[in-house]
């Protein structure tokens, strides 16, 4: 994701900040859609979003999301 020219939003460095105080899962749904705090995340995009801009591993695993490296990188800066 560049970040210059598609900057996040709040609502993705708020799903960052819960992937990375563990609030989030992987469902086991074949959209590997995230699950924050036992409930789908509403906005059923931003998983898919933030994994495909290399900041979520949603990986091919189950269980708790993780942050990449450069997904802590970038929540650090923000």
């Amino acid at each position: 994701m560049n970040t210059a020219a598609n900057p996040l939003s709040h609502r993705d460095r708020a799903v960052l900040r819960a992937v990375a105080a563990g609030r989030c899962e992987i469902s086991g749904t074949a959209d590997r859609a995230l699950v924050v705090d036992g409930r789908f995340l509403s906005d059923q995009f931003a998983g898919p979003r933030l994994a495909a801009a290399g900041l979520i591993d949603t990986g091919s695993h189950t269980g708790p999301a993780r942050l990449t490296a450069s997904g802590e990188a970038l929540l650090a800066a923000a």
